[in-house]
């Protein structure tokens, strides 16, 4: 999310976090890498993290509507007489 699209949101809710000071350093590296403030670069990768999640989530959830429906298919398709277990007719 660039800065200025950072800028621009309205922070009205406040978290708290403890973090270790090796994790600390780890995300204060990162920040300094990308030129932000360590709370502004911890806001946009949750924020592109929980968009990956949603698609992650609608995608799981689009998968099992469609095992539900092959599910719903299964057995329906008649030949018009009995089949063995090889699938050939049981005559």
């Amino acid at each position: 999310m660039p800065v200025e699209v950072l800028n621009n949101l309205l922070m009205s809710q406040h978290l708290t976090l403890e973090l270790s000071d090796e994790v600390y350093a780890d995300l204060q590296q990162k920040a300094n890498a990308m030129g932000l403030p360590i709370t502004e670069w911890m806001v946009a990768v949750l924020s592109k993290q929980s968009s990956v999640v949603n698609k992650i989530s609608a995608s799981e959830e689009q998968q099992e509507k469609a095992r539900q429906r092959f599910r719903n298919n299964a057995g329906a398709i008649s030949l018009g007489y009995a089949t063995g277990i090889d699938g050939d007719a049981s005559n």
